[in-house]
């Protein structure tokens, strides 16, 4: 009768193991304490969900994150469900994704993560660029900080002002792995690049001698060159050490996001609300100054995983409403989903940059090139800067990388 007892008693837990079901996420946000409660209610509400299935989240680190990702999915170790930034990170990895087209009405920014007519991730943040700036170092270099920059003659008299105060350069710069240089392929075309110029772009058939791409490296140049930086950029990370720059007084400008760090949330904490203004980035002969934004990140189920129907359903409640609503206010990004009341997110800097978004958006063409040419065009950024070639030779060098990556 024993034997028989403990016969069934091993029956049943090995069957409990084998109906036991887990997901396996992997993200770089999962470790920020801030986003401890977005994925707890997503955990949460999940499990609720769907019993006895436990959902697994993986925090794997930012700068080798890619990497690491690419070679679990050609193993065949992927996860269920991952974390993608909008873009060619998307895109270029359609094989290896699920489509997701059907679930993706009620957001903004799913053109950032879609390619050939499929979608390959719900956007959980809203992403772009935007001038914040120091408005008590505005007044300690005579300028008036209610009247930003609108054109590129106003932001050239406002950095000459501040170079010649003397305290502060005029722009924090982080250019060490070469994302300063990588931002700023966004905002030298933000004002210039039509809808036909992003499709092509993107297809990589724009040559880097066209003027509207070849202003991206002469722009680059001419700031330097005028001083504008931060002293060492290539020895400075953009994250995190150009923000704290940034937000210790001990730069005016900085070219900062509008997600979930380096952002308006952030900034006003350390400067205070009353210290902190923005506006969109000019460049010269522009009409206007543009704001480029796009998805920022998004969730994605990948094709390997063995649980479709699992993943799809916790990235839905990823990008829900009360959970994208969570993030928003735990971190400041804004929101994918049309179903969160951004009303919440208070601030005059916060006003000012949804005015922008309405009034003059632009595209994110740092977030569909080709990688490898965007990772050619990071390194020709360091060497510019250090002094080590033209203009024209960079120029060469990239039309080279476009050539050879078409």
């Amino acid at each position: 009768m024993k034997l028989k007892l403990a016969l069934l008693a091993s029956t049943i837990v090995t069957g409990s193991a084998a109906m036991a079901q887990e997901l396996t996420v992997w993200d770089w946000k999962y470790s920020d304490p801030v986003t401890a409660a977005y994925y707890d209610s997503a955990r949460e509400a999940f499990e609720q969900m769907h019993p006895g299935v436990t959902v697994n989240f993986v925090a794997q680190p930012h700068d080798q994150y890619y990497t690491l990702l690419g070679t679990a999915l050609a193993s065949g170790e992927g996860p269920d469900v991952v974390l993608l930034h909008g873009g060619s990170q998307t895109t270029s990895r359609g094989a290896d994704l699920a489509d997701l087209s059907g679930m993706s009405e009620g957001f903004s920014g799913v053109d950032a993560f879609s390619a050939d007519g499929a979608t390959y991730a719900l956007p959980l943040t809203i992403q772009g660029f935007v001038v914040y700036y120091n408005r008590a170092l505005y007044e300690q270099a005579g300028l008036d900080p209610d009247a930003p920059p609108a054109n590129w003659e106003a932001l050239t008299s406002v950095c000459d002002a501040i170079i010649a105060e003397g305290s502060v350069p005029c722009f924090a710069m982080g250019n060490k792995e070469g994302f300063g240089g990588e931002f700023h392929v966004t905002l030298a075309t933000a004002n210039s690049f039509t809808a036909d110029d992003y499709t092509a772009w993107a297809a990589g058939e724009m040559p880097w001698t066209d003027p509207k791409a070849r202003a991206i490296v002469d722009l680059w140049v001419q700031m330097n060159e005028g001083g504008w930086f931060s002293r060492g950029a290539n020895s400075t990370a953009k994250f995190m050490d150009e923000y704290e720059m940034f937000m210790r007084g001990e730069a005016a400008h900085t070219v900062g996001l509008l997600s979930d760090v380096a952002h308006w949330k952030q900034f006003d904490d350390f400067l205070m609300p009353e210290n902190l203004g923005a506006f969109a980035f000019p460049t010269p002969g522009a009409d206007h100054a543009a704001l480029p934004f796009a998805g920022g990140i998004g969730w994605a189920v990948t094709a390997q995983s063995d649980e479709q129907d699992l993943a799809k359903d916790l990235v839905q409640i990823l990008t829900d409403g009360d959970r994208e609503a969570i993030f928003a206010v735990d971190t400041g990004a804004l929101p994918a989903s049309n179903a969160v009341d951004t009303s919440t997110l208070s601030s005059p800097t916060l006003s000012v940059i949804l005015t922008l978004m309405q009034e003059h958006p632009a595209g994110m063409s740092h977030a569909i090139m080709n990688q490898a040419v965007l990772e050619e065009w990071k390194r020709q950024s360091q060497v510019l800067l250090n002094g080590d070639i033209t203009a024209d030779e960079a120029i060469e060098a990239m039309e080279l990388a476009r050539q050879s990556n078409m």
